[in-house]
């Protein structure tokens, strides 16, 4: 077990978490990982590439890069050849897919995870390496961009596209071209179409939400063009403070969908990411703090909890579950706000390329 001793300080909050408590919080995600790299959501259950980054971006965070390395080794290993990944494999078994519809949201994310890696380790080897992979997701994902910049959401198992953009899955897509960006700088190798598409779907979301799905009722649409870097600045807190009463539920949490009586450490520890990245920093504590009551003794996280039912009893965390990716989440939220460079550098966006703005709207 990962020893409170090697525990950095900047995964240890008040109110949040213990040195103690963060180790056994990084000991529960490598107690997931399997030995090639695998990160499920808990053994025995399904593996998407999302959420299998998040887990190994935490690792990060909390210093067990060599654990973090197998786990984009494993997406290098199993890369489709058009740059994709499956939506689902079973407990992380690449022969055993669950879900062979190719998101490009899934497919994205390990832009942002590689450079995440990089900026963790300073490991020039490794970014060599991972440069093809991530240079062919990034192709899959822009195979999907439709022409006004909004990314469409999959490509069925037959190969045929969904066009309907998700307004969350792009907004996550953006900080990835973005990551992407910085990896081809990094190795001096431009990508001006990559520029002109993170540039293009930057202005779809700020813009034009009639080119995404509506999906207003949940709450990963309201925080995510802010958690992706799309929107920033006042525009990005007069978001956030427009639907705060919508989703925020003092003392438990951040609601996954209204008006379902349900709230999320996931979605919870993403609203206070983007909550310090816009300068909340005291309330994305407050958020932290509120959802420790979804901690299991063994320092996981259970994926939610409901609030509200006819009897006492309908009160309960569901589903029951404790998932690699919920407790990456809460270790990069305390990161974020612990100062760690790497984090801080991801999801602050400030360093992060941006994309050239197309001529459109007059903006």
């Amino acid at each position: 077990m990962t020893s409170p001793e090697r525990i950095a300080e900047h995964l240890v909050l008040p109110g949040v978490l213990t040195a103690e408590q963060a180790a056994e919080t990084v000991a529960g995600i490598l107690a997931v990982q399997r030995e090639d790299g695998a990160l499920p959501w808990f053994r025995g259950h399904h593996l998407d590439p999302w959420d299998h980054t998040e887990a190994a971006m935490a690792l990060d965070a909390a210093g067990e890069h060599t654990a973090a390395a197998r786990a984009y080794e494993w997406l290098a290993r199993h890369q489709n050849g058009d740059g994709s990944w499956y939506a689902a494999y079973h407990d992380g078994e690449p022969d055993q897919v669950t879900d062979s519809g190719r998101e490009s949201n899934f497919t994205a994310y390990i832009a942002v995870g590689v450079w995440h890696h990089y900026l963790s380790t300073g490991d020039d080897a490794f970014l060599d390496r991972m440069w093809p992979t991530v240079y062919a997701a990034v192709e899959f994902v822009l195979g999907l961009q439709q022409p006004g910049g909004q990314i469409g959401w999959k490509r069925e198992a037959d190969g045929t596209p969904v066009n309907d953009a998700l307004l969350t899955g792009s907004s996550s897509i953006h900080q990835a071209l973005r990551c992407a960006l910085a990896i081809a700088e990094a190795r001096e190798e431009p990508q001006p179409d990559w520029e002109l598409a993170a540039g293009a779907l930057g202005h779809a979301i700020r813009r034009h939400p009639e080119r995404f799905l509506d999906k207003s009722r949940y709450s990963m649409d309201w925080y995510y063009p802010v958690l992706g870097g799309a929107i920033t600045g006042p525009e990005a807190k007069a978001r956030i403070e427009a639907d705060w009463d919508t989703f925020v539920v003092p003392g438990l949490g951040v609601r996954c969908v209204v008006p379902n009586p349900w709230v999320t450490g996931g979605e919870s520890c993403e609203l206070a990411l983007a909550l310090w990245a816009v300068g909340e920093s005291d309330r994305a504590l407050t958020i932290l703090q509120d959802i420790q009551h979804l901690r299991a003794a063994n320092g996981m996280y259970w994926t939610g909890y409901v609030f509200e039912g006819e009897t006492e009893s309908d009160k309960a965390m569901w589903p029951e579950e404790q998932t690699s990716w919920t407790a990456g989440s809460l270790l990069l939220a305390v990161a974020a706000l612990g100062g760690e460079e790497a984090t801080v550098a991801v999801f602050g966006g400030e360093r992060l390329p941006a994309g050239l703005e197309p001529d459109c709207c007059g903006t």
